[in-house]
């Protein structure tokens, strides 16, 4: 399967994922640790993809947001952005509400 469609299923499936470097277990990098925690702190499940284990989404999915960083946060299908975006959000309350209203019961890995 094309990487590209590998992203597109990833996104659609999932009402909220989070490509980030490490797992929330274990973020390897301190922007993936920090919106794991706000993500955390939000108290609903998301899903994830660790780019460091998966190279071909690392790199094809800067191409298809058109975002060159990590972590990236998607929310309903669309692109929240990066850490400072997402961050500014919590602390506003937006992130809640913006996960809240797309939320589903699973907890998985993407």
């Amino acid at each position: 399967m094309d990487v590209i469609q590998v992203i597109k299923d990833q996104i659609e499936k999932n009402p909220v994922i989070l490509y980030m470097k490490g797992s929330p277990q274990f973020p390897q990098c301190g922007f993936s640790a920090q919106v794991v925690e706000a993500m955390t702190a939000v108290g609903k499940p998301f899903a994830y993809v660790n780019i460091l284990e998966a190279p071909e989404i690392r790199q094809n999915l800067k191409e298809y947001a058109n975002w060159p960083t990590y972590p990236q946060l998607w929310v309903g299908g669309e692109l929240v952005g990066g850490c400072d975006i997402i961050m500014d959000m919590y602390r506003s309350g937006q992130l809640k509400e913006l996960v809240d209203g797309v939320a589903v019961e699973s907890d998985d890995n993407a």
